[in-house]
C-alpha cells in the first residue's frame, strides 16, 4: 500500500488526521486566482471543520457510551418511552448549525450570480466538440479547438505535459477586470468550467446562463467540459490566459487588425482560382483536424453512426456537387453533421471539399474555388 492510499483511508476513518491533509491539493478545493474562488473556498472550509467538530463530537459520545456502558460492567439499559427536552434539544440543535451554515452560503452563491458592473463580455458557445468565444466589446470572436494531435492521442507520439488540456486558440482575459460570460451551446448540454475560477456553468441549447470573475493573478489556467456531451466529450479543453490590462489592449487591437485582414483576403479570394496541390494539403489538414473524428481518417467513417466518405455518393457524384457543399457549409438538421460555414475560411472550406472529392481513391478532380463556397453561403446556386 502506498502513502497516498494510507492516507486517504486515514482521511476517511480517522476525522483527526483531516487536518494535516487540508493544504494538500489532492485532497482539497484548489483555492483559485478570483475573489469567487477564494470565498468557495473559505466556505468550504467553514462547512467542513463544523462537520468535523460534529462528526468528533458525535463518535466521541458513541464510543464513551459503548466502553463505560457495556454489559461487562454490570449496565443495564434504562426502560423510558418519550422525553419532549430531548427531543426539542435534538431538533433545535441542527437547526441552528444548519442556520449557521445557510448564512455563510447564501451570501457567496448570492455573490457568484451577480454579474452586474461588468468591465468586459465574452459570449461563450459550446458546440461538438469545440469552444466559440465572442468578444461584445470588441469585433474579435474565434472558434478554440483541442490541440492535442491525433498521434498523441493513439499513443504514436508521446504526450506533452498538458495533454487534452491544450487549445489552438486561448480565451485572452484581462487582470482585474469584471468578465461577464454568457454561456449557451448549439447543439447539446456542456458546461464551461475552470477550477481556479471556481466558475462551472452548464450551456444549455436554447438558453444562456450567466456567469462573471475577476482574475487577480496573471497566468494560463485551464479547465474542460464538465458535461457528457457525446463522443469526444474528453476533447474539449479550455484554456485561459490572463493578461495585464496593457498587454490585453495590445491583443484586442493586434486581433482586430488581424481579423479584419482576414476579411479583405477572403474577398481578394472570390477572384483567385487555386489549384489542386494547394487545396489538397490546405484540405487535408482541415479535415483530420475538423471531420476525421467522425469520418476517420481513412474515411470510412462508423457505420451505423457516422457515414463513409471514401466511395460515397455525394462526394463521388458531380451532380451532387451542390449537396456536398450545402452539407459541409449549412451542416444537416437531426444529425451531429454541424455546420462549418461560420467556422472555416473561404479557402479552407474550397480545401476541405476539394481533399474529400479527391482523397481515399475518390478521385473526382474538382477543384472547388471560393466563389463556389460564398455562392453556397449566400443561398445562390452554382
Amino acid at each position: 500500500m502506498t502513502t497516498r492510499q494510507l492516507q486517504f483511508i486515514l482521511f476517511l476513518f480517522f476525522p483527526l488526521t483531516a487536518f494535516s491533509s487540508v493544504g494538500d491539493p489532492s485532497f482539497n478545493l484548489p483555492r483559485g486566482v478570483t475573489q469567487i474562488s477564494e470565498q468557495v473556498y473559505d466556505l468550504h472550509m467553514t462547512i467542513f471543520y463544523i462537520c468535523l467538530a460534529i462528526g468528533i463530537v458525535v463518535f466521541s459520545v458513541m464510543f464513551w457510551a459503548i466502553i463505560y456502558h457495556r454489559k461487562s460492567k454490570g449496565a443495564v439499559s434504562a426502560n423510558f418511552h418519550e422525553n419532549v427536552k430531548v427531543e426539542i434539544l435534538w431538533t433545535l440543535i441542527p437547526f441552528l448549525i444548519l442556520i449557521g451554515m445557510a448564512i455563510p452560503a447564501t451570501r457567496v452563491l448570492i455573490a457568484m450570480e451577480d454579474t452586474s458592473k461588468s468591465d468586459i463580455t465574452v459570449q461563450v458557445t459550446g458546440s461538438q466538440w469545440k469552444w466559440h468565444y465572442r468578444y461584445f466589446d470588441s469585433d474579435i470572436a474565434f472558434y478554440s479547438l483541442l490541440a492535442s494531435s491525433d498521434a498523441q492521442i493513439h499513443g504514436e507520439q508521446k504526450k506533452r505535459e498538458n495533454y487534452l488540456l491544450e487549445v489552438d486558440r486561448p480565451l485572452i482575459l484581462p487582470v482585474g477586470q469584471k468578465v461577464r460570460f454568457l454561456i449557451t451551446s448549439e447543439d447539446v448540454i456542456h458546461s464551461w468550467w475552470v477550477p481556479e475560477f471556481a466558475l462551472k456553468k452548464d450551456a444549455n441549447p436554447g438558453f444562456i446562463n450567466e456567469a462573471w470573475t475577476v482574475i487577480e493573478k496573471p497566468g494560463i489556467y485551464r479547465g474542460q467540459c464538465a458535461e457528457l456531451c457525446g463522443k469526444n466529450h474528453g476533447f474539449m479543453p479550455i484554456v485561459v490566459i490572463a493578461k495585464p490590462q496593457e498587454e490585453f489592449d495590445l491583443w484586442v487591437k493586434e486581433t482586430s487588425a488581424q481579423q479584419e485582414k482576414n476579411r479583405e483576403e477572403e474577398q481578394k479570394l472570390l477572384s483567385m482560382n487555386m489549384n489542386l496541390d494547394e487545396l489538397m494539403a490546405l484540405g487535408e489538414k482541415v479535415y483530420n483536424s475538423r471531420c476525421a473524428a467522425c469520418h476517420q481518417i481513412n474515411g470510412l467513417g462508423m457505420p451505423g453512426i457516422f457515414p463513409a466518405l471514401a466511395q460515397s455518393d455525394i462526394a463521388t457524384n458531380s451532380d451532387r456537387l451542390f449537396d456536398h457543399l450545402h452539407v459541409v457549409i449549412h451542416g444537416k438538421a437531426g444529425t451531429a453533421m454541424q455546420g462549418f460555414g461560420v467556422q472555416l475560411g473561404l479557402k479552407e472550406l474550397a480545401g476541405v471539399v476539394t481533399y474529400e472529392r479527391n482523397a481515399w481513391g475518390n478521385k473526382t478532380g474538382d477543384v472547388i474555388q471560393a466563389s463556389q463556397i460564398n455562392a453556397v453561403l449566400n443561398g445562390d446556386d452554382l
